[in-house]
């Protein structure tokens, strides 16, 4: 097969789809594969450590899609970018389609077999692709929070760990999930005070145990969400239902009552975002700021520490790379359900059902839309 990896071009955006070890394996399991010049060098991954790895150079994106067929990428395809994408082709990155009406309408008249990262499932009920970004962003949400409470980047001028004889900063983060649990670990590293709200008891008792009494734990309702926020200096969001548009657990009214220069991270807005306050940010324009309170709403937060992003992701997506590489997508997903939770559109049809809820499109089931 015939593997193509374009740079991405969404805005700050540093990661690459495959790393050179990865183009190595692929090239030993007899595939082709085409990189565009630069692709990895915002990763610290020069072409020459491709073309050692076996791939071959190209100048131009036009190059990589024309000839691959299947595109291994990051970040959702922008408009030119799926302006380039033919029918039959795979398309195998995060998409994150519940928020975005433009890109799935775009794919669903592209043609394209298109396989979502964030919704591909392991044998426990994990997401392992969407894993080690959300480890990356979670840790990632307590340092931008500390950065961003300093007085000097417009917050309450708040020392996150505080020092002795002045209270720490105290920090709610909602959802118990990956991105939260890594948040936590590095809050409670930092010494903040820290509370994490969640619904499911299991996953208190989880946090619990692992934490021991340096976290606080709270059962999620809608008393227990806004008592927390409005008495908070910093706010963590990283609620996910898979697939499926964030429910916005933080209302504009509870925003109104937050202390000024107290901030909200939400790790959430791949997915539409928890706070209803909330919009698409990038690593250029950061933050916002709400009835005094800062917002920092990234989409594409590990893009910010793009080499170990790149790694980490490599990690986890090289196994279904090359099982689609050396069976052929179809035969891929036939044998492997986890594998095929991660088909999202298929040959003009919408094959993701939380996706077609959040946008009212019509979905075909999965294995009807392959049969057909």
């Amino acid at each position: 097969m015939k593997v193509g990896v374009p740079k991405e071009i969404k805005n700050n955006e540093f990661r690459v789809g495959l790393v050179p070890s990865s183009v190595r394996e692929l090239v030993l399991h007899g595939h082709e594969v085409v990189v565009e010049t630069n692709a990895g060098i915002g990763a610290g991954l020069s072409d020459a450590e491709y073309v050692e790895a076996g791939a071959r150079i190209v100048a131009t994106a036009e190059e990589v899609f024309g000839a691959a067929e299947m595109i291994v990428k990051v970040k959702e395809p922008q408009a030119v970018e799926r302006a380039r994408l033919k029918a039959g082709q795979v398309l195998f990155t995060y998409l994150h389609l519940a928020p975005d009406p433009e890109q799935t309408h775009d794919l669903i008249k592209s043609g394209v077999t298109a396989i979502a990262y964030e919704t591909v499932t392991a044998a426990n009920g994990s997401l392992p692709l969407l894993t080690p970004m959300s480890e990356v962003a979670g840790r990632m949400a307590a340092q931008v929070g500390a950065h961003y409470l300093e007085r000097s980047a417009g917050g309450r001028g708040i020392l996150i760990g505080g020092v002795p004889g002045v209270a720490p900063a105290s920090v709610v983060i909602l959802g118990g999930g990956v991105s939260g649990t890594h948040a936590a670990t590095i809050a409670v590293g930092m010494g903040a005070r820290v509370t994490i709200v969640d619904r499911s008891l299991d996953v208190l008792r989880r946090l619990s145990v692992q934490f021991g009494t340096s976290i606080e734990t709270v059962y999620s309702t809608r008393d227990a969400v806004e008592r927390l926020v409005v008495d908070a200096d910093l706010v963590i969001g990283t609620v996910l239902i898979p697939g499926a548009a964030a429910p916005k657990l933080v209302t504009a009214a509870m925003v109104k009552r937050m202390k000024p220069g107290s901030v909200l991270v939400d790790v959430s807005i791949d997915q539409g975002g928890c706070f209803e306050t909330s919009h698409a940010t990038t690593h250029a324009e950061p933050v916002f700021i709400v009835d005094g309170v800062i917002h920092y709403c990234v989409a594409n937060m590990p893009g910010g520490v793009a080499r170990t992003s790149t790694f980490a992701l490599n990690n986890a997506t090289l196994p279904f790379v090359l099982a689609i590489a050396d069976k052929g997508w179809k035969r891929a997903v036939s044998e492997d359900p986890h594998l095929k939770a991660g088909l999202n559109v298929h040959a003009g049809k919408l094959t993701y059902a939380a996706v077609g809820e959040a946008l009212g499109i019509k979905t075909t089931a999965a294995d009807l839309a392959i049969a057909a």
